[in-house]
């Protein structure tokens, strides 16, 4: 059993992993922030597959949950002014933006800072 949540993101990514060190920066969510290339994914319950097309967020306890609900999961459980975006996030109408945002950053990603050849891969 894992002792705390997981946030698995792309590594070969240079916007995922900017954002990666910003979230641990700044956020400073109770998870440990890990690219998929190293991490252990049979044991986090997703696949590499999963790991490419979106960041995942995976509980200590249940089931993992990707791209903005993974956003929104993750600020719901780090500290204060974080977790109240966390609530706003998962409000009714704005999940939804939250969902498309981070859909179209994400296929945009290797339009932003950091992009490497690795991100122009979109996810489906």
């Amino acid at each position: 059993m894992r002792v705390k949540a997981t946030v698995v993101f792309d590594g070969d990514c240079g916007f995922c992993t900017w954002s990666a060190a910003k979230l641990e920066r700044w956020v400073k969510p109770p998870a440990t922030v890990i690219a998929w290339q190293h991490a252990d994914l049979a044991g986090l319950g997703v696949t590499q597959a999963d790991c490419e097309s979106a960041l995942q967020w995976v509980p200590a306890l249940g089931t993992p949950v990707f791209g903005g609900r993974a956003v929104a999961a993750l600020f719901l459980a780090s500290p204060q002014p974080w977790r109240s975006l966390g609530v706003v996030f998962c409000a009714p109408g704005i999940s939804w933006l939250v969902d498309r945002g981070y859909q179209i950053i994400a296929t945009n990603r290797h339009r932003l800072p950091g992009a490497m050849p690795a991100c122009a891969t979109s996810p489906p």
